[in-house]
């Protein structure tokens, strides 16, 4: 018998050796782990450019000092036509105030930049300003583009 004996003793393979049980392997393989993580590496690394404000309007410019600040603020445009937007998306002036409230989750320190075309008439631009500070808002400020850009 190829199997082993009748008396029970060492079971052997096709050409008598003996076979031995299936030890578990005690390392971990992360070849499969680094693959994917590259690829996320390389799919972020192209689309975080992307990530951008698209809302297009002309801002006004300043010789005012750019601030770089490490958390990513909120933006609020308001284009020529008077239309608004928070970061991309279309909101009704009505409807500002609640959306802004659910993104921070009320935390009145949350920075938010306002985005005025500079065709627009300031008191619109501090209409929405308005607004948002009635809110609870107190860190918003405005945005322009450096003179020579």
């Amino acid at each position: 018998m190829a199997g082993g004996d009748m008396n029970g003793g060492p079971k052997l393979g096709r050409r008598g050796r003996r076979r031995r049980g299936h030890t578990p392997m005690s390392q971990i393989n992360v070849t499969p782990f680094v693959d994917v993580m590259l690829v996320l590496l390389i799919v972020f690394m192209v689309t975080a450019p992307l990530i951008t404000v698209a809302v297009p309007v002309q801002l006004p410019r300043t010789d005012a000092q750019t601030v770089n600040e490490p958390v990513e603020p909120l933006v609020v445009t308001v284009k020529q036509d008077g239309t608004i937007f928070l970061q991309e998306t279309e909101v009704e002036p009505g409807k500002l105030v609640p959306r802004l409230r659910a993104i921070t989750e009320r935390k009145p320190g949350t920075r938010i930049y306002v985005r005025g075309d500079e065709r627009l008439a300031y008191g619109e631009i501090m209409e929405v300003m308005g607004i948002i500070n009635d809110a609870g808002f107190t860190r918003v400020a405005l945005v322009s583009n450096r003179k020579g850009q």
